[in-house]
């Protein structure tokens, strides 16, 4: 007999299925298990006395073991989940667990027992594998399938073409810091911090619209919950744009469609196991200057730029920019532009000395970083020379020196947008966390 998920089941057949032990009851006269599979969960009922096999296996079963069961499977109205059980003819151990490690859901108390408090996030990382079992996290792995999966869909019916760019580069990319470096045969690689230059290279060679979702890696001593050292990408660039306002409306119009799939299929559970409403953005974004900005936080709340972030947007600006744009806008989110020079990527063309580029905040955290590029050899070359990087990216610098079109594009964490959507940290939203002290599992 084949086995069939959790979802497929219905009353009235004899079925196999497999999946964890996610809890068992043992009364005087009946067990109960639940069991759990990637697709649902079902209630199996044992008899006692009715099978002596069946209360043997019973008897040896701990939570979270593998197992196999069959059995006819009973309309019951008395059961909560789906108003079906399973009445087993056998019952298979496929892995039995030990004892688990953490704790993964704090346990309330009662008059017999005391609560037992949740494993720290740390904790729960050690043994990954067992913290991903939970319902929270199968939902987020399936909420960040769609996002990309809804992604392809909107940028491939945009004309845009998947590429993969290298990862194993040989001078540190973007800004020559915050890279890892290791040994190459005879000599130094780097792990990329961005796709950025090849998907310009994309550009150079006539691609016009591209795009990459895939791992970047940031040499980064943070310790937010909103940064991690590797993480997932989501990269686009686009040619034959008029300005970066071009850049920001294809991008709304991009979030509006991944925000309205996520809602159309996951919307109500969302709900449910994080108490996260998805309201789907209404087009268009707002969009402010930084000064601007900045002087309706001073007026508002008091805000004073800290010398250190003149030009650029502080960690406690951000977070009060979400109150700003709601009061004026009544939006979640916000483009910010005409950043400092000093704050940008050399690449990114300036006019007037401002570059041409954005920010987009959402909650109140920054998204994204975008904006038109400088396609033209000679400003750009410029401005590589004036950081003191002409000489470590001419390979980069080469590739506008045989015609480029005008371009721009921009960037966003897979991690960051599904960690807001769903009220979770950084390292939740990650299925492997890596971080400047996690290396394992």
């Amino acid at each position: 007999m084949n086995r069939v998920l959790i979802k497929n089941i219905v009353a009235g057949q004899v079925c196999r299925i497999s999946g964890f032990v996610e809890n068992i009851r043992d009364g005087k006269t009946m067990g109960f298990l639940v069991i759990k599979d990637i697709s649902g969960k079902l209630q199996v009922t044992i008899e006692k006395g009715a099978n002596p096999a069946l209360d043997a296996v019973f008897a040896e079963l701990t939570a979270d073991s593998v197992v196999d069961i069959s059995g006819m499977v009973n309309a019951n109205d008395f059961v909560q989940m789906g108003g079906i059980e399973m009445l087993p003819d056998s019952i298979a151990i496929l892995s039995p667990a030990d004892a688990l490690p953490i704790v993964r859901r704090e346990i309330p108390g009662t008059k017999k027992r005391k609560a037992v408090e949740r494993s720290s996030i740390d904790q729960r990382l050690d043994y990954r594998w067992i913290d991903l079992r939970t319902d929270e996290n199968h939902l987020m792995m399936r909420v960040q399938t769609l996002i990309q999966s809804a992604l392809r869909d909107f940028l491939i019916g945009e004309n845009f073409i998947e590429i993969h760019s290298p990862k194993l580069i040989g001078s540190a990319s973007e800004s020559g810091s915050e890279v890892f470096a290791l040994d190459y045969y005879d000599t130094k690689a780097y792990l990329a911090q961005s796709p950025q230059f090849y998907k310009q290279m994309a550009m150079a060679a006539g691609l016009e619209r591209v795009f990459e979702i895939g791992p970047v890696f940031r040499a980064e001593k943070s310790h937010t919950n909103r940064h991690a050292t590797e993480y997932m990408s989501i990269d686009l660039e686009m040619s034959y744009i008029d300005s970066y306002r071009d850049v920001i409306e294809l991008k709304s119009r991009m979030l509006v469609h991944v925000f309205q799939a996520v809602k159309d299929a996951y919307g109500d559970e969302i709900s449910a196991l994080f108490d996260k409403e998805i309201i789907v953005p209404a087009l268009p974004f707002p969009i402010v200057t930084l000064p601007d900005l900045l002087k309706g936080l001073a007026d508002e709340f008091g805000y004073a730029q800290p010398i250190e972030d003149a030009g650029n947007l502080s960690t406690e600006a951000e977070q009060l920019s979400f109150q700003w744009v709601q009061k004026h806008y009544n939006h979640e989110f916000l483009y910010v532009t005409d950043f400092g020079a000093e704050k940008r990527a050399f690449y990114h063309m300036r006019e007037n000395g401002i570059p041409q580029g954005f920010d987009l905040i959402w909650r109140g955290v920054e998204i994204t970083t975008g904006a038109q590029r400088e396609h033209r050899y000679a400003p750009l070359k410029a401005q590589a020379d004036e950081i003191g990087l002409g000489a470590d990216v001419q390979y980069y610098l080469d590739f506008f020196r045989y015609g480029c079109p005008p371009h721009g594009g921009f960037a966003i964490g897979l991690e960051r947008l599904s960690m807001l959507m769903l009220g979770m940290t950084i390292k939740e939203a990650a299925f492997l966390f890596r971080g400047p002290t996690r290396l394992t599992p």
